[in-house]
This record gives C-alpha cells, structure tokens and sequence, in this order.
C-alpha cells in the first residue's frame, strides 16, 4: 500500500503536493515525520466530505478543541472516539467499516479507536477484531492498535494473556510482536501494567515462545519487555536470562538478553 518513495526528514521538507495528498488521505505516511505533519482535522474534513457525513464534523471538532493538550496521539483518539460515537448514534456501522480499509494509515488508525474504545465488546472481541489491525503494514497502525486495547489487556489480565499467548504462534512476525509489545510492563506511551511490574512471570506464556524469534521486531520488543521488568524485579530477570542463554544459546536468544539487561548492566 506504501508508495516507494522517500519520506522527507523534517516536516518543512515535505513537497506541497505531498503534504496535500496526505492531507487529503489519498496516500500514506511513509516515516514518522510525515505521520506527524498531518493535519488530523483537514483528514477527518476530506473523509467525511468524500463519504457524505460532514455532520460529524463539528462535534468532533469541538471534542478536539477542548484538548488540554494537542498532540498526534491524543487527537488521534478523540477523533476516533467521536467517529464511533456518531456512527452508534445513527447506526452507521458500514461507515466504520470503511474505514479500516482506507488507504490512509490515519484513517485507520481512528477505526482501531472505534474498536478498541467500544464499550458493547468485551476484552475478547476486541482482540479478535484488532488482530488484522495489528498485522497493518503500517507502523503507524501498528502502535496505536495496542495503545487502543491496553486498558482491557490490563483489566483483564488473565484472559487477555491466555489469548496473547495464541498470537506468539502467529505467522505474521507484527501479529507476533504485537503480543509481547501490548503487554510491556512498563510500556511506552502508556499507563504502566502493575500487576507485570510486580510479578512478571504472569507473562512467561507469551516471552517463552518468542525467546528465539526469528524476527528483529519481535526480539526488540521481547528485549524491552525485559527490561521494563528489569526496572521492578531485577532479580527475576537476571535468572530468566541466565536460563535461557542455557537452554537456547542462539545469536536470537543472545540479542534479546543483551536488550533486556541493558539497564542492569549500565
């Protein structure tokens, strides 16, 4: 879906025609400078222009504009939450399921608000139905979709992890990733899992499998998941490392160790 084309590396450097198709969600961000040069107000205006429901316009924009602070993530979940909000409220769910086909990376990353944000699911539901969101090609996508469930993941820890665990297995390497990075003790961007911060070994079921990952995005995320734990129960982790260095000495298992000491050893 990326176009092949190089992402400008300030945001002033991005060609006008660019900026404006982006703008108007006719083509996706390629890097995060692009991502954060998007005026998510102008996007909304176009998409719902395009789709006839520029009532919903206002009243999402007064939610934005009430903000204490504007930042691309936040006004991303609000324009989110408003979209799924005005789609209940008029029984409009072939809108929202337009949206998480766009070609915009913006556009679904509200629809994986109107997921994740959607009180009538329960914490199963809407992990079934984030997992396409977390296998998006986009990395934008990818952030938020596990930013959206987390507050479940944390409520129901358990089931959430039970389910987690299916997805290790997974064979998309983002599905994969997406497993450990939602259930980072400490996390980013995030509010913190206490329940993994004081006994990580609740979350032995998804690190396990993924010890040796073949893939580079999952043994940073299995590292960081580390090391986040690292910072409350520094013991637990030195021994797990120990452990499996034992028991599967590959460069994999070695990279992830390496990550996941990182604060330790500093």
């Amino acid at each position: 879906m990326t176009e092949k084309r190089k992402g400008a590396r300030s945001i002033k450097d991005i060609p006008a025609d660019v900026l404006e198709r982006l703008n108007r969600g006719e083509i996706e961000s390629v890097n995060l400078t692009e991502w954060l040069a998007v005026d998510q107000k102008l996007l909304l205006e176009h998409l719902l222009q395009q789709n006839n429901r520029t009532e919903y316009l206002k009243p999402i924009l007064e939610n934005v504009d009430q903000l204490k602070k504007q930042t691309v993530n936040t006004i991303n979940e609000t324009i989110g939450i408003g979209l799924l909000n005005l789609a209940a409220k008029n029984n409009d769910d072939e809108f929202l399921l337009k949206l998480s086909a766009h070609t915009a990376d913006l556009v679904r990353c509200w629809a994986a608000y109107t997921i994740g944000r959607n009180n009538n699911l329960s914490g199963k539901e809407k992990l079934d139905r984030i997992q396409p969101f977390a296998s998006d090609p986009h990395f934008g996508v990818r952030e938020i979709c596990w930013m959206t469930v987390r507050p479940d993941i944390s409520k129901n820890l358990d089931e959430s992890l039970s389910i987690l665990a299916r997805w290790t297995m997974h064979d998309n390497e983002n599905v994969r990733r997406f497993a450990s990075e939602s259930t980072r003790p400490r996390g980013v961007w995030c509010e913190h899992i206490i329940a993994l911060k004081q006994n990580p070994g609740l979350g032995l079921e998804i690190l396990e499998p993924l010890r040796s990952d073949s893939s580079r995005y999952v043994q940073d995320s299995v590292g960081n998941w580390l090391n986040d734990a690292s910072k409350s129960q520094p013991e637990f982790v030195v021994e797990l490392c120990d452990e499996w260095l034992r028991e599967s000495p590959t460069k994999e298992t070695q990279y992830i160790v390496k990550k996941a000491l990182r604060t330790l050893k500093k």
